[in-house]
């Protein structure tokens, strides 16, 4: 195998891996460049968390509110009735801020706002991940946490009850 060959090949795992690639290396590309796109440099970034009684969902999000990634338990591997456990959406937030930290986001996230919607068990998993060792690189940069979740008042008729059995 040539040099050029062994080059392109680790360039390949490289972007897989969502890491630099030799000539981003060797040339200094670096994430400031694109910043201006990114919406009020004041502006926080989002880790919106979604827990409803059966999935869990969570979105990191620019401070232009566009997505940097966004998963929820079934895209992990959890199927029917495990997503709405709390072991996947634990699993879930670990492997959202892994990717993060793969494509050197936790580099460029100076503020982050923590915004929780839903009274499932992902909840309290995304909370703990955060608090954990998984989340020391991003605790520090958290600014604000908020809930968002949408509380009824009175409202339309409610759908009847799911029956499993």
């Amino acid at each position: 195998m040539s040099a050029l060959q062994r080059i392109l090949a680790q360039d390949a795992v490289a972007k897989a891996r969502n890491q630099p690639t030799s000539a981003e290396q060797i040339l200094g590309a670096n994430e400031t460049e694109q910043r201006e796109d990114w919406g009020p440099p004041n502006e926080p970034f989002h880790f919106h968390i979604y827990a409803h009684k059966h999935n869990c969902h969570i979105t990191v999000t620019k401070p232009n509110r566009g997505a940097i990634i966004s998963l929820s338990a079934g895209n992990i591997g959890f199927r029917k009735s495990k997503r709405s456990t709390y072991d996947a959406a634990y699993q879930l937030t670990a492997y959202v801020i892994d990717k993060l930290h793969q494509g050197n986001w936790h580099k460029n996230i100076t503020a982050m706002e923590v915004v929780l919607r839903g009274f499932g068990a992902g909840r309290e998993a995304a909370t703990k991940v955060l608090l954990g060792t998984e989340g020391r690189l991003l605790r520090d940069k958290i600014v604000k946490v908020s809930d968002a979740t949408r509380l009824k008042f009175g409202g339309t008729r409610s759908p009847k009850p799911r029956r499993l059995g």
